[in-house]
């Protein structure tokens, strides 16, 4: 583990490195920019009640900090995402950053204009402190004679406990208030936690393709996931580093599930159709349509460069995200099943027929009251978590999203809205599905870039919003 004792950065927060000299990076583009490694030297408890004696994040800045540190703009990345979210590593990089087409020069994020800062987070695969780092805890025990990895020892952490660390890398970077808060999908969630944990500490939080918490049909998603890598022969117990093996046919199952998700059938359909790989049917069980090909690939190429432990860590903080859980009041429901009485005669039964009817219509009334007395009290419960919130937002959904379809967006801007909080709303329409976030739409890069830019609203409205 390459990490620092002391409690700075590898680099100072302004340190990047830009080389546009390369044919392979665009003018349009921050560079190539080389992370940064924070190490943090204080304990860090987390939600689960367990504490990290140290730990490191991996950061990536574009852009230059003014001096009144006014212009810093945080990106929170998705599940499989990183800090890497713009630019280049090297000249000979073919493979910009996962949020290239928003940030960089005169785009939406413009780094002409703006500070950008993108945080690896905790738990992850990629620099940052998690399973595949050095367990300090072995070097005690083992006299640095054999260091192990976390790995499945790795504490269960949530959406809070990043943002936690987010609010402790803005100290150490000197910003007090953050520009704006930017994140899709898990990232918005981040987002959306940030205004509602640190109210003072931004000025704009754009929560884009993401939700106020997971559905059952989503965490149902998630645990398939984490079932496939779970039943591998080779995860060993979550130890497949120590044993030499690694779960890779488990983490490719479940990113195919995942990725399934990701997209729409019009878009599958567009894309693959009934397409064989061949040009006929092969009658075996390897691949032979051509949506059958492109998932695996997908899987493969996930496989290479993410770790097991990690996917199960990250999938478990989505299940668990929901800013209202210090909000929410339990309400009791009588569930006492009304007796049913003894037929004793055929008239007895006819009667008992139609009571029946009336019982079933009665129930199906009843279900649509509860399904819209449970839709009241999320949005009281999300009305409660966003009171003290002092930030504008503008959410963005996509038509064809149907993992966070535009609906959940809607209950954030609905509960926002009836705090007369400044909101602005924009669905747009595009047909990748869910990962319709990381595409370089006009319509959606013009609303983030006019939000950033736009005046700050320094009184919130009437309960108000605008919607488009």
């Amino acid at each position: 583990m390459n990490a620092r004792s002391d409690n700075t950065s590898d680099q100072s927060p302004n340190s990047q490195t830009h080389v546009n000299s390369s044919a392979n990076i665009a003018a349009g583009s921050v560079g190539v920019v080389t992370p940064q490694k924070f190490h943090f030297a204080e304990p860090l408890t987390l939600e689960c009640n367990r504490t990290l004696p140290s730990f490191d994040l991996m950061v990536e800045t574009y852009g230059t900090l003014n001096s009144d540190k006014s212009n810093a703009i945080l990106i929170c990345h998705a599940l499989s995402g990183n800090h890497h979210a713009a630019g280049f590593h090297s000249v000979d990089d073919k493979k910009a950053g996962w949020w290239d087409n928003m940030i960089g020069p005169n785009k939406a994020i413009d780094t002409n204009r703006f500070y950008v800062v993108c945080v690896n987070n905790i738990g992850s695969c990629f620099g940052s402190t998690g399973p595949t780092t050095i367990n300090p805890d072995s070097v005690d025990a083992n006299n640095s004679d054999d260091p192990q990895v976390y790995g499945p020892d790795f504490p269960l952490i949530t959406i809070k406990d990043w943002v936690k660390t987010q609010a402790m890398l803005s100290d150490r970077l000197g910003i007090d208030v953050w520009h704006a808060i930017v994140g899709g999908s898990m990232g918005g969630m981040q987002a959306l936690q940030w205004s509602v944990d640190y109210p003072d500490r931004l000025k704009r939080c754009v929560v884009i393709a993401s939700t106020p918490k997971l559905s059952a049909q989503n965490i149902a998603f998630n645990e398939v996931a984490r079932q496939s890598i779970l039943s591998d022969p080779d995860f060993k117990d979550g130890r497949y580093i120590q044993a030499g093996t690694y779960p890779r046919r488990g983490l490719i199952l479940a990113r195919m599930v995942g990725h399934i998700t990701y997209l729409t059938d019009d878009a599958m359909k567009a894309k693959f159709g009934r397409d064989l790989k061949s040009g006929k049917f092969m009658y075996g069980y390897d691949v032979e349509f051509q949506v059958e090909s492109y998932l695996r690939y997908q899987g493969e190429r996930f496989s290479e460069n993410f770790d097991a432990n990690t996917y199960l860590l990250m999938t478990k903080a989505l299940d668990y995200f929901d800013p209202t859980r210090d909000y929410s009041s339990a309400v009791a429901k009588d569930t006492t099943e009304p007796a049913v009485p003894l037929e004793n005669s055929i008239a007895a039964s006819v009667e008992s027929s139609k009571a029946n009817a009336q019982n079933e219509l009665e129930d199906a009334v009843a279900t649509i009251e509860d399904i819209e007395s449970d839709r009241q009290q999320e949005l009281a419960a999300l009305k409660a978590a966003f009171a003290h919130t002092q930030c504008q937002y503008l959410v963005v959904s996509f038509t064809t999203d149907w993992r966070f379809a535009p609906e959940r967006s809607q209950e954030i801007v609905d509960a926002l809205m009836a705090n007369g909080k400044p909101v602005s709303y924009i669905n747009i329409d595009a047909p990748h599905g869910h990962d319709s976030f990381l595409f370089d739409i006009p319509r959606y890069m013009g609303a983030v870039e006019g939000f950033l830019t736009a005046p700050f609203i320094t009184h919130h409205r009437p309960a108000t919003g605008e919607r488009s």
